[in-house]
């Protein structure tokens, strides 16, 4: 092997077991904090990177049950150096995974799957930390799982209504809609939001194939698609972000990253 593939592949699995003992870490902590805690059957699942602008009225939205049925919310705090995971935890009925250093919204959401895959939880939703997706719809995005209709339901602002103004990236979403759909052979209409409800034992099916550390909707979607699982929408209301910026970059950035990762799993899930 030369010694540049050597540097590499050595640079690859530093990073490997320096991620594998951060997030070692940040279980270990939960344990530590909760000792023998049960999730109840749904959960909401929340990853934030430097939101602390954001993220207190994010929780302060979450309804006090879905359909009358109690839930849990975990929030994991994809390291940062700002206040999130301390306005969190004030939060005496979240849960919080903390990592000691970021290591990519991907990598945050699978962990939490994860927790949730062990701990025999039944239903997720996601959604985003920063205030676009309102925590009202919850449990809209969980009805056809329960219902046993969908296994995977994307909250589309097509359907619904999206109040942000930027307008590249609404094309964007309509654009790569059609590609995911020609891939396969759906008729969705917005295959990139990060608002979603997912059964978790489709998750756990999954799980061992998805990659990508920061640009995961797309992964996961087509994923489940290719491996035959259920999948629906709802209408959302997509508001703009609170306060910050966007982590993902400028538009033509997140296009390409976005469309990298697209391509990459319909060629892996082929």
């Amino acid at each position: 092997m030369p010694m540049g593939s050597k540097l590499i592949d050595l640079e690859k699995r530093r990073y490997s077991k320096m991620k594998e003992y951060a997030i070692r870490q940040a279980l270990a902590r939960l344990d530590d904090e909760r000792p023998g805690f049960q999730p109840h059957r749904a959960v909401a699942l929340i990853a934030a990177y430097e939101e602390e602008g954001n993220i207190g009225p994010v929780l302060e939205k979450m309804p006090t049950s879905i359909d009358g049925a109690p839930y849990t919310t975990i929030v994991v705090v994809d390291g940062g150096e700002d206040r999130t995971s301390e306005i969190v935890r004030t939060f005496s009925d979240v849960v919080v995974i903390e990592f000691p250093v970021n290591l990519g919204h991907g990598v945050a959401l699978q962990v939490g799957y994860r927790y949730c895959i062990e701990k025999g939880v039944e239903a997720i939703v996601t959604l985003d930390a920063d205030g676009q997706n309102d925590p009202v719809e919850i449990p809209a995005l969980l009805r056809d799982i329960n219902d046993d209709k969908s296994d995977f339901v994307l909250a589309s602002r097509v359907l619904g209504v999206d109040t942000t103004s930027n307008h590249v990236r609404a094309v964007g979403v309509r654009v790569f809609s059609t590609i995911v759909n020609l891939m396969t052979r759906q008729r969705l209409t917005d295959t990139s939001t990060g608002y979603r409800g997912l059964r978790v034992s489709m998750l756990a099916d999954v799980i061992d194939r998805l990659e990508q550390e920061q640009y995961q909707t797309s992964e996961l979607l087509i994923t489940a698609l290719k491996r035959g699982w259920r999948v629906s929408e709802v209408p959302t209301v997509w508001h703009p972000r609170q306060s910050g910026t966007t982590k993902k970059g400028s538009n033509w950035l997140f296009g390409f990253r976005y469309a990298r990762v697209v391509f990459a799993t319909w060629w892996r899930e082929r």
